[in-house]
């Protein structure tokens, strides 16, 4: 008789592929995963759990894969690391697609890592199984589809030292890629395994080794490239500084338009004084996307326009650039004639700006901007919203040192920015305050959705300034009067949605605040305060195309009229 034969506990060989994937990552610098649930994903959910379990990493569960990509942007932006977020099969992945396009033209170091089915399932019809390899197309960095692991690995077999290799190796070059280590353009890197099944073993799950010392399978040294332009600033020169600018001391002092997320300058221009002013030359640092003034300066065929980047591609919608380069090698210093010019125009702008703002008796965006920014300390981080918002703070605040600044500006939309300010305030650790408009928050109001398990902000106030519907449309071109009979229903979008009951289904603390109530509310007083909550204030748009009418008009008169002249004198 055949004796009965006995099942040794073992776990199967997506579990120990799984085990290795994590056990390298976190040798290669990861901190932070965000995990999505599902099936064909559930080796890396054992695996991830047990090292988050060991505070190897810190884990984060959300059931929203476009939410989750977001906070895994937030994350990664937070801390300038590498943050995978993993997911199952199929669509999972393709919910993904807008934090990856943001990721890619913001230059953030994201990691995809999606399950996948056996490659013998592909066009079965099997369920949750799509052709996920290269399915974010250019908009990733690199693809790697990993080797499948064999059902079994024999004791004593070469098979799992030669895959632990290659499966360490892959993740050790996809890590570098996104973090840009060899050609200075970091960004979104996708990693796609196939998992065949069993999915789960009945065994305890130890991965075979990595290097010793616990470092990296492959160590990559950063590559440094040094490609300067020639910068001659004793002509009228203007600095361009959009999103992503790094700090130039050569162009310390010189006049600078910068959009929020810019480091701030010495010399602040303001946006809405660029039409009056005639720089000889425009430098671009960074990628401008915020001002149709700025648009306009640098399509004027009189201007000189340099381009300085690390990336591989550069700003030139217009295509007007003269030269681009890496860095800068300046001569010559900046006339104090024109610096002085700089500095008048922008402190009338500033001055008239406020004092539009003082004189009406709405409360819009704008007003909301300025309270948030004048209770800011300098030691906080300030996640901006896209549309009206980053706007608004660009009219109305001169950026502080010490003050971070996170803001979408890679694509600039209004997706997962609720998603986006946990994960900044997750990684940073000190205080965040967000500024979203209303249709930014319901548009994401998913990212609140959080478990009792899972890590919360330490430290996050949510400001929501709601004017019921999509403000920044009514200063465009389609907010003029005559397209009024059309303008509310498919522009303006009125929603009515109530903030505070939305906030109590995901027990979200609410707080209702006036204008004068806000400096209060978010001052020194509140950072005791802690946790996550969301602030709203209620604003109006049916006059902010008058606002905004108002307030170049008087620019224009402060600066040309007969009591000041400040430009025509001086020009």
């Amino acid at each position: 008789m055949r004796a009965d034969r006995v099942e040794v506990a073992e776990p199967s060989a997506a579990q120990i592929q799984a085990g290795v994937i994590v056990d390298e990552l976190i040798r290669c610098g990861v901190r932070e995963v965000v995990l999505c649930p599902g099936s064909r994903n559930a080796p890396l959910a054992f695996a991830l759990h047990r090292a988050d379990a060991d505070r190897r990493l810190r884990l984060h569960v959300r059931i929203d894969e476009r939410s989750a990509a977001y906070l895994a942007l937030g994350l990664a932006a937070g801390s300038r690391t590498v943050v995978p977020v993993v997911t199952t099969s199929g669509t999972a992945v393709a919910n993904l697609l807008p934090g990856v396009l943001e990721a890619s033209y913001a230059g953030v170091p994201l990691m995809v890592i999606s399950a996948n089915r056996p490659g013998e399932l592909q066009g079965t019809g099997a369920s949750q199984t799509i052709v996920q390899p290269d399915i974010f197309g250019p908009a990733v960095r690199a693809t790697t589809v990993l080797a499948q692991a064999d059902h079994r690995y024999p004791p004593g077999g070469d098979r799992l030292p030669r895959h632990n290799a290659r499966w360490r190796a892959s993740i050790a070059r996809l890590t570098a890629t996104g973090l840009g280590l060899r050609d200075g353009n970091p960004g979104p890197v996708h990693l796609d395994v196939p998992f065949a099944d069993p999915l789960v073993g009945s065994g305890a799950c130890e991965p075979p080794p990595g290097r010793r010392g616990g470092g990296p399978w492959t160590v990559v040294e950063p590559t440094t490239i040094d490609a300067p332009v020639h910068v001659d600033l004793s002509l009228d020169t203007l600095v361009v500084a959009g999103h992503g600018a790094p700090t130039l001391p050569e162009l310390a002092g010189v006049p600078t338009v910068a959009e929020p997320s810019a480091p701030p300058p010495e010399c602040a221009v303001h946006p809405l004084v660029l039409r009056e002013l005639h720089p000889e030359q425009v430098v671009v640092v960074g990628r401008p996307t915020l001002h149709r003034s700025v648009t306009q300066l640098l399509a004027s065929p009189s201007v000189r326009v340099i381009v300085v980047t690390p990336d591989r591609s550069w700003t030139d919608v217009a295509g007007t650039a003269h030269a681009v380069g890496r860095t800068i090698r300046a001569t010559g210093t900046p006339h104090r004639v024109w610096v002085d010019v700089c500095r008048a125009a922008s402190s009338v702008a500033r001055s008239r700006v406020h004092r539009a703002l003082d004189e009406t008796d709405q409360v819009t965006g704008m007003h909301v901007a300025r309270a948030v920014t004048r209770a800011l300390g300098a030691a906080d981080t300030f996640v901006i919203g896209s549309s009206n918002p980053v706007r608004d703070v660009a009219m109305t605040w001169q950026r502080r040192a010490g003050v971070r600044v996170v803001s979408n500006r890679g694509v600039a939309g209004i997706d997962g920015l609720v998603s986006l300010s946990m994960g900044v305030a997750l990684a940073g650790g000190r205080r965040t305050v967000a500024l979203l408009g209303d249709l930014t928050f319901a548009h994401d109001s998913g990212g609140l959705l959080v478990g009792p398990s899972e890590p919360v902000p330490r430290d996050l106030s949510i400001v929501v300034a709601n004017d019921n519907g999509g403000g920044i449309f009514g200063v465009l071109e389609q907010g003029a009067p005559e397209h009024a009979d059309v303008f509310e229903r498919v522009f303006g979008t009125p929603h009515g949605t109530d903030i505070a009951m939305l906030c109590a289904a995901h027990g979200v603390p609410h707080v209702a605040a006036d204008i004068a109530e806000l400096g209060e509310v978010l001052g020194a007083g509140a950072r005791a305060v802690g946790g996550l909550r969301v602030v709203e204030v209620r604003t109006v748009r049916d006059g902010l195309r008058g606002l905004h009418a108002d307030i170049r008009s008087g620019i224009e008169l402060d600066l040309f009229g007969d009591s000041m002249a400040v430009v025509a004198d001086k020009q």
